[in-house]
């Protein structure tokens, strides 16, 4: 296997040779080397001086081996953010060929997509070349894209994207789910919950929708399909559908360690799981659970777990 770069070889085959065999000899000038090697002087010198121009290996006259993962660590870096940057390319690109179309033909405003695989390269691409806001309504039993596999938020988080979610409350009683989302809301992600939501939604910039067609109860009969939906009165519609149920839905909240339990805790209770699911996201007992929200409510002067809650939202717990 060779060490690839994006216009060639990081280190040609003779030279991975040259380097292994360098770290053998510990230490050795241009002769040594290549009587080593079984080349001429003249041939020795070019391939030392090749090691040491990328990072491999001491000055001479005694060349010696240097670790190759820091010279060759940011050649690879380099490359994988020229690949992001060509992938980020290609999916706005791609928006601008579908636009233009548009002009030309009604048709273009909504595109069909069928197939999980599909609809799952649409989703990525769709946060690749976002560079305002990602709007989700995610709902429980996923069909193209599980939280803790969508592998292009944080990045676009890094780069300023906003991410506004909102989550099904059964979605939440997926294993691993939960600890997905308080992960994404330390990295910026603003998180909502409601009882159910009417569709699975995902929005970028208020410009492109993609809107799963096949309900839950035809899933398995047929393949999962989803509408691209493009600037339309459809698409404003949409961004207006998820702003309504944003304003009545209840936040969930990371907050600093020593705080996090509580907040969580709260959040989940308003969100309306029961006890036993809320220790199990928590990792602790239903005793637990209990004996802080009978603290909390001491701390706040009520006596019920709906007066908790009112008084957690008055007081900004929430």
């Amino acid at each position: 296997m060779t060490a690839m770069s994006g216009e060639g070889e990081v280190l040609p085959p003779d030279q991975q040779h040259a380097y292994r065999l360098l770290v053998r000899l510990s230490g050795t000038d241009v002769l040594a080397f290549a009587e080593s090697a079984g080349v001429t002087a003249d041939q020795a010198a070019v391939t030392l001086e090749a090691l040491q121009a990328k990072g491999l290996a001491t000055p001479g006259p005694v060349y010696h081996a240097l670790p190759p993962d820091v010279a060759l660590g940011e050649i690879l870096l380099r490359r994988q953010q020229d690949l992001q940057a060509a992938r980020q390319m290609m999916a706005a690109l791609s928006e601008d060929y579908r636009t233009n179309a548009r002009r030309h033909s009604a048709e273009h405003l909504v595109e069909i997509v069928v197939g999980a695989g599909a609809l799952r390269q649409r989703l990525a691409e769709m946060q690749e070349s976002a560079t305002d806001e990602i709007l989700w309504f995610c709902r429980a039993n996923p069909i193209a894209m599980e939280g803790p596999a969508n592998d292009e938020e944080l990045p676009a988080l890094k780069r300023g994207v906003k991410y506004r979610a909102i989550y099904e409350r059964d979605l939440l009683d997926t294993p691993g789910e939960l600890e997905g989302i308080v992960g994404a809301i330390e990295a910026g992600e603003e998180s909502r919950v409601l009882p159910a939501l009417p569709v699975r939604l995902a929005i970028a910039d208020r410009k492109l929708a993609i809107c799963p067609l096949v309900p839950d109860e035809a899933r398995g009969i047929a393949q999962p399909s989803a509408a691209l939906i493009r600037p339309s009165e459809l698409l404003d519609a949409l961004v207006a559908l998820f702003e309504s149920h944003w304003e009545r839905a209840t936040p969930v909240l990371a907050a600093k360690p020593d705080e996090q339990l509580d907040t969580l805790l709260l959040s989940l209770l308003v969100s309306g799981l029961p006890d036993k699911s809320i220790a199990t996201h928590l990792g602790v007992s239903r005793r637990t659970v209990q004996r802080r929200l009978d603290r909390m409510m001491d701390l706040a002067g009520v006596d019920t777990r709906t007066g908790l809650a009112y008084q957690a939202a008055r007081r900004g717990w929430l």
